[in-house]
Formats: structure tokens, sequence, C-alpha cells
């Protein structure tokens, strides 16, 4: 009976779709264990060998707790939200959501074949509307809240009105706008319910505000700043530029601290602890005005004159974490989307500042801090006051200071910072750009700034003089409290996330729109569904892709979306345009899987309570930052509101590595149509053209008939040689992509080997967080491990397991594979667990053993990872049920416990044979024997020795 993987695991595939084998159940009496990937995107291209690595690695955790005795909860979905189908309407016209339900059913097919233990039944698309239903009602949960600094949680909006109602602003300890203006319970009640609404906007944890945003014209959007790489979009390399637009915001910021407290009480590796506190950063130091004098130009106004003020009214505030070095203070800088940079710039300097600021829009954020060798910048020939010698400073507009960080300012103190130092030496001599000022005691900084706290004292200071940095610091912010000019705050590098995308295929928002104000649409409406439209560019007056759609208004009249002609502003008003972004429906969607059907409820309270949160979450490093923080932001929002009971969404994170490709390169003679082989290059300029790799065979050899159909250009192309007639090309590891024509998809090895040999192959090539490359040349291996596995149990003629007695050795090989795989799978070290089921095999296979008492537990320890073969194993053996819930084998470490020993027997330390004898022996016992055999009688030659030393268990040692 021989093994046949393509018969075998499609007969268990179907077998566990009918009798739905991994359904977790939401009210079992075993302990619970909730595994989860991080759900896909299904895009066109379908899965790679890549893709699936993590997914293993979960569903052999899964299946392993499965053996143990665990309810699993182990779900799948798609994260079907995404730009490429979007691009693809642009391109085609067909609609993004047949793009999507075809790509899915394509993932669907793959997903099978590999054998993975998803409970199917709850399957979630976060394009769905009855998912996004849910999605819509926690943004106007969001909508309908505030943030409390008393009670350091997310509230109700209607605890805010009353405090209003009763006592006005002045008191209230919020998370809010800046600048927002005092008043009492008897103004807020006599104003308009206009004026209210756009007063609570400034507290709401979504907001409207104008935000400086990552505006893409080829795209028609908005960007994030991970969807940005070198200044243009990672999708389709179209030019970014920052612009200001009017967009939804999330309040993520008032959870900044929150956010940072939690990492102490979840299992994550250091490094994505890190990732995430870098990308918060939490940093403490001072709130300092800086106030902007008035120009000369201004000075010659009569109102100046008359008003003998030396101010424009104008404030620069900078956040800095060295008020000790406020003496240092040489220039300020602005970032150029500053708000106060069009307003001081005098009129000299204008065109200039201008031009700059224009030009410094076309790069990203993220290019800018990343770029620490260029120095830009321009002077506005506005000057601030120093706050304590009250000398004139200059302030520039400079691209290494943003917007979003801190306050878009920056005292500029060149002794004490590299950044500055550099900026104050490139313009040094320039308009606008003093000596810089030393304020360390005995420092030089001739060649370089002193960037360190320690060891080092203030001169140069007034009164912070001879005193240290936290002294100095400490005394800086008491003395500018005093002239209310500063105080002592904590900044966090998070920024509040735009919320709004430019885009048709994503969430719409359940908002319509009053004189201009945004008015959420009762939950029992729900789901507000996408509309059609005849494009999905933007609009000819630059709207977004909604603005098309001809019903796209709100009656609140009959509850429902209506034509656009209807508008009246009375009871039909414009919905909003934006959609919501990727992020939206992937910040919530394990806590769908625990109650997928509920039509009331996104998750109802008993199957939340059940399953509280997710156990093992195992996904890709690049989210380390953006799609952790927004899920723990809202996983806290919804815990704060009630409607959770767990703080945190992700008790255990694993980041599986990447596997990489292995692409060939054809090399072609530079301004020819000649290909020339690796071996015949010799030092000729060669241009080297990716082959697809289904072209090139195991030794590296290029189809080159069919390298010469593949693309018109190379019809008519030349081959130089090898001397045996071969053309061999040159190999690379580079990141697994179609566009690089070095993919592998799972559906080949599969139809080859059979899912089993790659589930187990991909576990094999290496520790699961580590970059591998894919080498198909190694999988053979793995297939023939399969096979000799199968042959403990079949021959020819049938089954050959036996009811005879078992060895010892065979025991032993069992207990040692017992201990060593749970160990691996507890510890994720699952590529070590493959090598010793090959020791394992290997030895059963030496000793001829059949036996029942060994092959029995050895089918349950390979089922989480090749689950086909041991389920026809277990079935052979006579099992009626299925193994996925067989209890997993228990270690008896008496099995390990070694009755013999075989000792070296050495004659004056050098080792000259061994023999094999009891443990059980004593130390007299031993020397009776050693002393008796041929070999040490023939080593003695008539000789007595004079010491014989004996350690039982360890050595044996004839002397003289």
């Amino acid at each position: 009976m021989k093994y046949n993987p393509n018969e075998i695991e499609a007969d268990w595939q179907k077998y566990w779709a009918e009798n739905q084998t991994f359904a977790a159940d939401n009210h079992s009496d075993k302990p619970k264990y909730y595994v989860l990937d991080m759900f896909p995107y299904p895009s066109g291209a379908g899965l790679h060998v890549g893709h699936p690595l993590g997914y293993i690695a979960s569903d052999i955790y899964a299946r392993y707790k499965r053996h143990k005795g665990f309810n699993v909860l182990h779900p799948q979905g798609y994260d079907s939200f995404g730009l490429p189908a979007e691009q693809y309407a642009i391109q085609t016209g067909q609609h993004p959501e047949k793009t999507t339900r075809e790509n899915i059913a394509r993932y669907r097919e793959q997903l099978d074949k590999i054998g993975f233990s998803f409970d199917w039944d709850r399957e979630v698309r976060t394009s769905s509307p009855d998912y996004y239903k849910w999605t819509q009602w926690i943004f106007i949960q969001l909508f309908n809240s505030w943030y409390n600094k008393t009670s350091d949680k997310a509230e109700s909006i209607c605890t805010l009105i009353e405090q209003f109602q009763k006592d006005g602003n002045a008191n209230v300890n919020a998370v809010s706008d800046d600048n927002i203006d005092i008043f009492s319970a008897d103004e807020w009640n006599a104003y308009s319910k206009e004026k209210q609404e756009q007063i609570l906007l400034q507290y709401r944890l979504t907001y409207l505000a104008e935000t400086e945003v990552n505006w893409c014209p080829g795209l028609g959007t908005v960007l994030a700043n991970d969807e940005i790489v070198n200044g243009v979009s990672e999708r389709g390399g179209f030019p970014v530029i920052r612009k200001k637009m009017t967009q939804w915001s999330m309040r993520i910021s008032a959870y900044a601290q929150r956010l940072l407290d939690g990492l102490k009480d979840i299992d994550w590796t250091q490094s994505l602890k890190d990732a995430q506190e870098n990308w918060i950063g939490k940093s403490v130091g001072a709130l300092v005005t800086f106030k902007v004098l008035d120009s000369e130009e201004n000075k010659s106004e009569v109102d100046h004159f008359l008003s003998g003020n030396e101010h424009s009214g104008h404030e620069i505030q900078v956040f800095t974490t060295r008020p000790d070095t406020i003496f240092g203070v040489t220039f300020m800088t602005l970032a150029p989307e500053h708000e106060l940079v069009s307003k001081i710039t005098t009129p000299e300097w204008k065109q200039s500042v201008e031009q700059y600021v224009e030009a410094t829009a076309k790069r990203s954020e993220r290019e800018r801090m990343a770029d620490v060798k260029t120095i830009s910048g321009v002077f506005t020939g506005a000057y601030a006051e120093h706050p304590f010698t009250k000398e004139p400073i200059p302030v520039w507009v400079g691209d290494y200071v943003l917007a979003g960080y801190g306050t878009g300012a920056v005292m500029a103190v060149p002794c004490g910072d590299e950044r500055d130092y550099a900026f104050a030496n490139f313009f040094k001599g320039k308009n606008g750009m003093g000596a810089i000022k030393n304020i360390f005691d005995g420092v030089d900084i001739s060649k370089e700034a002193y960037g360190s706290k320690d060891n080092v004292k203030i001169a140069n200071s007034d009164f912070l003089n001879g005193l240290n940095y936290k002294d100095a610091t400490k005394k800086a912010i008491e003395e500018l409290e005093k002239l209310q000019l500063g105080k002592g705050k904590t900044n966090y590098r998070l920024r509040d996330a735009v919320f709004s995308r430019q885009r048709y295929w994503g969430e719409p928002f359940p908002v319509y729109y009053v004189n201009g104000l945004p008015q959420m649409i009762d939950a029992k409406h729900l789901p507000i569904v996408l509309p059609e439209v005849e494009k999905y560019l933007p609009t000819e007056d630059g709207q977004p892709p909604l603005g098309n759609s001809k019903e796209w208004a709100w009656s609140t009249s009959e509850n429902k979306v209506v034509s656009n002609d209807l508008i009246d502003n009375q009871t039909v008003f414009p919905l909003e345009l934006n959609t919501m972004p990727g992020w939206a429906g992937s910040s919530w969607y394990w806590l769908r899987y625990m109650d997928p059907h509920n039509t009331e409820e996104f998750v109802s309270k008993e199957d939340e309570q059940y399953w509280q949160n997710v156990d093992l979450y195992i996904g890709g490093s690049e989210h380390a930052t953006g799609h952790l923080l927004y899920s723990r932001f809202w996983n806290k929002f919804l815990f704060d509101r009630g409607f959770i009971h767990q703080q945190e969404p992700f008790k255990k994170l694993i980041n599986q590595g990447m596997i990489l490709g292995t692409s060939a390169f054809a090399h072609r003679l530079e301004g020819t149509n000649t290909f020339v082989s690796k071996g015949k290059i010799d030092g000729r300029r060669t241009q080297p053209i990716h082959a697809d790799v289904s072209m090139v065979n195991s030794s590296d050899e290029l189809d080159t008939a069919a390298f010469a159909n593949w693309r018109e250009d190379f019809k008519n192309a030349e081959f130089i040689t090898e001397d045996n007639g071969k053309f061999i090309v040159s190999r690379e590891v580079e990141k697994m992509s179609k566009s690089k024509y070095n993919v592998v998809t799972p559906d080949d090895i599969c139809n080859e080997y059979g899912a089993d040999t790659l589930r187990l192959y991909e576990m094999f090539l290496g520790p699961l967080e580590q970059y591998k490359p894919w080498n198909t040349a190694g999988i053979s291996g793995v297939f023939g491990f399969l096979k000799k596995l199968w042959k403990l149990y079949f021959d020819d003629k049938g089954l050959i397991v036996t009811s005879n007695p078992t060895s010892k050795d065979a025991l032993k090989t069992l207990h040692k594979t017992i201990k060593k795989v749970q160990e691996d799978i507890e510890g994720f070290s699952f590529n070590t667990s493959v090598s010793q089921f090959m020791i394992c095999v290997n030895e059963l296979t030496a000793t001829n053993c059949h036996e029942r008492t060994i092959l029995e537990p050895l089918a349950v320890l390979v089922s989480p990872y090749a689950p086909h073969i041991a389920e026809e194993l277990w079935k052979q053996l006579g099992h009626q049920e299925s193994i996925s819930r067989a209890p997993f084998p228990k270690f008896n470490p008496e099995y390990l416990v070694e009755s013999n020993k075989e000792y070296p027997v050495s004659f004056n330390g050098k080792m000259r044979f061994t023999i094999d004898l009891p443990l059980s022996l004593t130390a007299a016992e031993i020397e009776e024997i050693v002393m008796k055999d041929e070999r040490t009688i023939k080593q003695l030659e008539g000789r007595t020795p004079n010491k014989v030393i004996i350690v039982p268990g360890k050595i044996i040692n004839l002397v003289g």
C-alpha cells in the first residue's frame, strides 16, 4: 500500500469540511484557547509559498492545543477593503467587490489545500456590509465619547455635556483641542445648538480637523506614512506631497500613556515592544513660550506706536526635553507647515520662504526624518524674544522640524544638539544666523556639539550657572512658570490618526452634514452601504469618488439613503464623501470572530467573556506599529465604555520571519540581445535580467527556448552557453515577488509532493522568526521522510502494525520524541521538531519497529505538523473518530533512564577500549569484571596496576 498524498489529502479535507471538525464551541466546559493569524488582504496574485509560513505555525499550535484538551478558536477571514482592487477598478471598470470576491475564492482554494484547521463558519470579510455595519457602529461610539483625564478613560459625551450644563468647562480635565475658550454654565446653556456642537467637536474622540496629510494626486487619496516609500506611494510609485485638508481624525494620543503601560502586561518580544515605545515616543520636558517681536515694518504703524508694545501678538510654543539649555538658544526653527510661517515672515524674505515651503511639501515626513545628511532652511526675517534675557532670537524655517511632532517648532541649541550644530555651521555668517553660544562649563564645542547630560555643569546661564542637568532643568521650569512663559510637560510623538481616505473601496462613514456640522446616523439604520458609482476616480471638481454617486444623501424623515436631487438641507442632507482607512476593519476583527453571526451586537457579552482575548497572535513584523497600535487603542476604548472586559487584545504575539525567493538572472551583454551563461561572462559587461524561476531547474540550467518565447524582445536573442551546451543562470536571494519572477506557489508543491510535505518543509527551513531563502531542492528529502514514516505502518500488501511486546529501545525513541516535540511546540521551535521526527523514524526503522504501542502515539505526535497522513494512519489503525482531538501522548521519564553505561577503559589516562556494563554495579564489581577482561590482561602484560580508579557511571582508569 503506497503513500498517495493527493488522494489522502483530498479525502480528509472533504471530511473536515463536511463534519466541521474544527468548529469551536462558545459554551464548552473545556479551557479555552484562542489562536489567531493576522488575516490576509486577498490580492489577485494569490498565495506564494512565503505566505503560509505563519499560518502553518499557528495551525500546529492550534492542533496541539486541541490534543491537550483545549476548546480552540482558530478562525480565518479577509481584510478585504484595499487600494489594489480599487486601482484595478479604475483601470478596467470592474467593481472592486467582484474582484475581491474572485480573489477570496482563489485564496480559500489555496488555504484549503494546505489543510488548515480553521473554523470557517466564523469567516469575516471587512468589506461585507454585515461586518462593516459594526465598524460604523464603533465609529459612532467614538464620536459620542470624550477622554476624561481625571478618571483616565473614555466616557460618554453625555457626561461632558452634563458638566458643561452645571459648571461650564473651566474645571474640565479632558484630552481635547488646544486653546479652547473658557465658558460658564450659563453661557453654555445660552449657546445655540450649532455652537454647542462646534465646541463638542473639540472634545470628541473622533473629530473633524484641518490636518497636514500625505496627499497622492496620482491615487487621488491621502496615504498613511507606512504607505509611502522614498517619497512616492508604495502602490504605483506616484509622487506624494504634504497639504492641509479637513479630515476625520481619531484622538489616539489620549491613550499614549496607557498604550505604553499596557506593554508590561503582555507577552511580546522586546523588539516589538521597543517598536511600539519608539512610535509612541514619550518625552519629559517643558513647554516654553517665545513671543515674536514686531518687525521693523510693523513698528512704523500708528497702533504699534500708541501701544508701546514690542511684541507682534504672535507666540511660538516649543516643547523641549532640555530646558536646562535655554540660555544656549541661538536661533529658532519652525516646520515649513507651521501656521506662523506665513504670518511672521517679513516682506524681504517672503518669496524665499514660499519657494522653500512649496519644495518641502513634495517630501514625506518619513523621508525628511530619514535624511540626516541634507541641510536646508531659510530665514523668515522675524525674531522672537528670549524669555529670560529678552534678546532677539532669529526665526528660521527648516524641514528637519516636523509639524506633527511636539509643537512644530524647536529652540535650537547648537552647542548641545548635533542637528542644530550642523544647521548653524551650514548657515554660519548668513543673515539671521548668530554665533553659537556655549553654555557647558569646560566643554570644547569647536568641532562638535556636546549631547550628553552627564558630568557637566551649566555655564553662561545666569541663575542656572553651576547646576547639573537635573537641578538646572527643575530650576528653569520653576522660573518659566513664574513668568508664565512655560511649564513642565510630558510629550508624545504619537499623533492623532487621520481617519479619512479619498477612496471608493472602504467603509462609508455613517455621517451626514447639517450646516456643515457632522451628524451621526442612528445605529438602528446601519449599515450605510457603499453606493454604485460610474467612475472610481475623484470627481472633476476634486471630490472623493463617492461624489460620483447620484444617490448619496440622507433623508431624516425616511431614514434611508436617497437621491442627491432631493437635498434641501431641511430633511435631506449630504452624506460624508470620504471613506474609512484600510485599518478600520482590522482594528476590532478578533472580537467579531467570537460571535460572527450576531445581528444585534458586534459581540455578545457572554461570548466575549468566554473567549476574553487572543491567547496567541501570529503575523508579520511590518505591522509592529500601525495595526497593533490601532487595535490596542480601539480595544482599550471599547473596554472603557464597558462593551468588552479585557484591556489588551493580544496576550502573546509572535512575528514570523519571511521566506525569501531565490531569483534567477540571465546575463545579457550590454548593448546587445546576446545572453551569456554564468561561466562564460569572464569580466564582460553584462546586464542581469530576471528570468522566471519556472524556466530554471534545480541545477540552475535555463530553458532557453522557453525564455526566448517568454517576451517579445527575447525572440531573436542569442545564447552563449557553457562548453556542455547548457545555459547557467546566476542566483540571488530577494523578497519573493511577482515582479522578480521568483514566486513559487504552494499549489505546485501540494500537487507534486502533498500539503503535509509543504507544511513540514516550511517549518524545517529554520527558526520561525528568521528570514530564510526558499530552495525547492530540499523538499524531496522531506517527502522521502513521509514515505519512510508510512512504511512503518504499511508494506506493499497493507497494514503491518502488530500488537507484539515493545522493545526498550523503541520506547526510549518514542518518549525522547514526545519530550522534544512538546518542548519545541511550546517554545515555537518547530524546525527542531521536524529534525526529531526524522531521527525517530530512522531509529524505529533500524529496529524494524511495527508495534501499535509505539506507532499509535507517534501518529498523534505527527498530527499537528502533517495532519493528513496522521488522520489516515489513525483511521487505518481502526479509529472511527478524527485524530484531531486524540489526547497528546504523555512523556514518561523512566523510559529515558539508561540501564547500562558504555565505559571508556583507560590505562595511564589513555583510552584503550570500551566496555558495556550495567549501571547498577558497584565499583568493586566493575573492577572485578574489568580485571578479568582479556583486553585488560593483554594491556597489562602480567603487571599489577598501582591503582585502579573507578567512578561508577563515569570512568575506569588503571594507573601504573
